[in-house]
């Protein structure tokens, strides 16, 4: 969801601004708008806590009024308490409830997710002015989130969906590759004697490969024990 314009507003502390600026690069954020800054957003800490994505914060657009940064997109607000909504109560929504709106909207007129300042968040009366506010269920005991952890946590369930490198395919075997492991393992029981129903075995083998969600590594280790060269042909249980 790329479309996400992200706004910022009247951030006070230029370590805050110099991770938010990080963790937006993390998840692909493009465009960053800040609204009335009480810091400098090019500043030393805000550049050294950016890391690789200073450029971000030297490209970020300056603006004086939310409205301004976010004409003509769906706004979401955030907030650590949901209480203090006031006239936006009925716009408070969960993180998961939330994503199933901006994945529509981020279609047609984009997104913009809008932080509070990292001192008081936002006001009640710029809560009603968007369309939908994100609360994070966190302990009760102690609710409100640092401004970049809770930003880290909306943006990965906003972009979780979208192509990125595949880890999974990478380190987890496939349909395929646990189908040839079975395969391997009917074979290695073919010849044993002491097994009686070697189909309920194999079975159970087969269930238990598909529950576990082995790595293609580990699949290759048991491969290299149970292929055709190292089983036992004598129809003994091999020794270990």
């Amino acid at each position: 969801m790329h479309s996400i314009k992200l706004v910022v507003v009247e951030p006070v502390y230029q370590i805050n601004l110099g991770y938010i600026a990080r963790t937006a690069m993390n998840f692909g954020i493009k465009r960053l708008y800040i609204v009335k800054p009480r810091c400098n957003h090019t500043g030393s800490a805000a550049i050294k806590y950016a890391k690789h994505a200073r450029r971000l914060l030297l490209n970020a657009k300056i603006c004086g009024s939310i409205g301004e940064a976010t004409a003509g997109t769906f706004r979401i607000g955030t907030t650590g308490i949901w209480r203090k909504s006031g006239k936006a109560f009925n716009n408070i929504y969960s993180v998961d409830r939330i994503c199933k709106m901006a994945e529509k909207e981020s279609r047609s007129r984009g997104v913009s997710l809008i932080l509070g300042r990292d001192d008081t968040g936002l006001s009640k009366d710029e809560l009603a002015m968007c369309d939908a506010t994100a609360f994070i269920q966190t302990d009760k005991n102690y609710p409100v989130l640092n401004i970049s952890h809770a930003l880290a946590i909306l943006l990965y369930s906003f972009t979780k969906n979208e192509d990125r490198y595949d880890f999974d395919s990478e380190v987890y075997a496939d349909a395929k590759e646990i189908g040839h492991i079975c395969k391997l393992f009917r074979m290695s029981i073919r010849n044993r004697k002491d097994i009686r129903d070697k189909k309920a075995v194999a079975m159970a083998f087969s269930h238990i490969t598909s529950r576990s969600c082995p790595t293609k590594k580990e699949l290759r280790a048991i491969s290299a024990y149970l292929s055709p060269r190292h089983s036992s042909t004598s129809g003994k249980a091999p020794t270990t």
